[in-house]
């Protein structure tokens, strides 16, 4: 069967993302920092009678990235390489002049270099696999100029051009930058935690998501949103 690497995967729409795959019987390697409910997470996958190996750790600590595409060999391969951990790099929101550089150096090492990092890690079972896929979860923040979304929008910025030059130097690969649109999640209450306004659930945009694996269009940034609405 298929296996995927998705970190960020023990709650919100990377736990989402893996019930779906799941459900589909693909196998899984999940990360995540919080150990007990990234355990929770994979043990309530069991049910759907894939393999799933649960590794909490940090994606910006090189041997647990290591960690986790050793876990995928041993599982097949890599089919699929989800980058969906993030980083706020502040806790709520700040404007720019009260942005701490500690915080923005946080959000980048997460968001970018982690994922970059892992994706060197991944590369050549990536190469190896029938149809080998790399996604990015991007943000409408790394295009639009939102007052305090600067330092994390950056970083997601500087995700989709890597993803975006990956795809230029990979033409074997398909590797998709998706932003999921508005979501629930706990990344945005701590982002604007006086936003108390209902939002989608993640589960609600995992659609878009397989409609990029069935489908399979060229590599490039997508937007859920859209995505759905072709459906």
């Amino acid at each position: 069967m298929p296996v995927a690497i998705i970190t960020g995967a023990s709650k919100g729409l990377g736990r989402a993302l893996a019930e779906a795959l799941a459900a589909r019987g693909w196998d899984l390697v999940l990360d995540a920092r919080a150990a007990e409910v990234l355990r929770e997470s994979a043990a309530a996958l069991a049910v759907h009678g894939t393999r799933v190996t649960a590794l909490p750790g940090d994606v910006t600590d090189p041997a647990h990235r290591s960690e986790l595409v050793a876990a995928a060999w041993k599982l097949g391969g890599v089919d699929l390489l989800v980058n969906n951990a993030s980083a706020l790099g502040a806790e709520p929101l700040a404007r720019l002049e009260e942005l701490p550089l500690e915080g923005l150096r946080r959000a980048l090492e997460v968001n970018v270099v982690a994922a970059l990092g892992l994706v060197q890690e991944a590369l050549p079972l990536l190469r190896a696999a029938e149809a080998g896929t790399v996604i990015t979860v991007s943000s409408d923040a790394a295009s639009e100029a939102y007052e305090t979304w600067g330092g994390y929008g950056a970083s997601k910025a500087a995700l989709d051009h890597l993803a975006a030059v990956l795809g230029a130097e990979e033409p074997g690969l398909r590797v998709w930058a998706v932003d999921p649109g508005d979501m629930a999640t706990d990344l945005y209450a701590a982002a604007v935690p006086d936003d108390t306004g209902p939002r989608p659930e993640p589960a609600s945009v995992v659609p878009a998501f397989l409609r990029l694996l069935d489908e399979r269009p060229a590599s490039g940034r997508y937007g859920a949103p859209a995505l759905l609405e072709g459906r």
